[in-house]
């Protein structure tokens, strides 16, 4: 196992089944974008892949492009959007753990967890898990976290629930073993450039300047 890991965050693939929320379509790839990444990655041990919200693209086009390739990856539905139009649905979800990908949590309804309460800050961590532990017959004890949004409050809730690992949005390599790892996520104009960048932990120097600063924000909230 490599010290270190690039984790990257795919959202979506090819064209959306479902209306896309502001912004959202910044981190849907071209289906051929998609096949230029994992012929990238493939063959590289400390390239990790993860897709977050549960498209129904994760099924019918991820999946079989990474099997082809002997991939694995992690997947993180939104626990209480199992099911609806453009979303996996819960035969989906069994595949993906069939075919010997793993699920984690992304939350039951994609919330900044910083802005809920306790009551529905412990629907998103707990029953999120809980549903998808019952689903998949495993235990669910990783989280994405919805936005990549964290303070200390909400660290210290996921380890009260048990989270064995928590995926933020901050970019850049981490400790293949910590608890807390940051990732990177695939936007829409991704090219060799950017994938040779960012599998060499080298972005460019916008981006670079973008992540630190966001980097900075976040940790001023612990």
């Amino acid at each position: 196992m490599p010290a270190t890991v690039v984790n990257l965050t795919v959202h979506g693939i090819g064209r959306p089944e479902r209306p896309l929320d502001p912004g959202e379509n910044e981190k849907w790839v071209t289906v051929e974008q998609f096949e230029q990444l994992l012929d990238a990655a493939a063959g590289i041990d400390n390239v990790h892949l993860t897709f977050d919200d549960g498209n129904a693209s994760d099924v019918e086009i991820a999946l079989p492009r990474l099997l082809e390739r002997r991939l694995k990856a992690e997947f993180f539905p939104v626990a209480g959007e199992i099911g609806a139009r453009g979303r996996i649905d819960r035969a989906g979800v069994r595949e993906l753990v069939a075919a010997g990908m793993s699920v984690g949590s992304h939350g039951w309804s994609h919330r900044d967890l910083r802005r809920l309460d306790d009551k529905h800050l412990s629907q998103e961590l707990t029953d999120a898990s809980k549903y998808l532990s019952e689903l998949t017959r495993r235990p669910v004890k990783r989280v994405a976290l919805p936005f990549g949004s964290y303070d200390r409050r909400v660290l210290d809730r996921l380890r009260k629930a048990g989270a064995t690992r928590v995926y933020t949005g901050d970019g850049g390599t981490a400790r293949a073993f910590t608890w807390l790892q940051p990732r990177t996520s695939v936007p829409h104009d991704l090219d060799r450039r950017w994938i040779d960048d960012t599998f060499a932990g080298a972005p460019g120097l916008y981006r670079q300047a973008t992540r630190a600063a966001a980097r900075l924000v976040r940790l001023a909230r612990i």
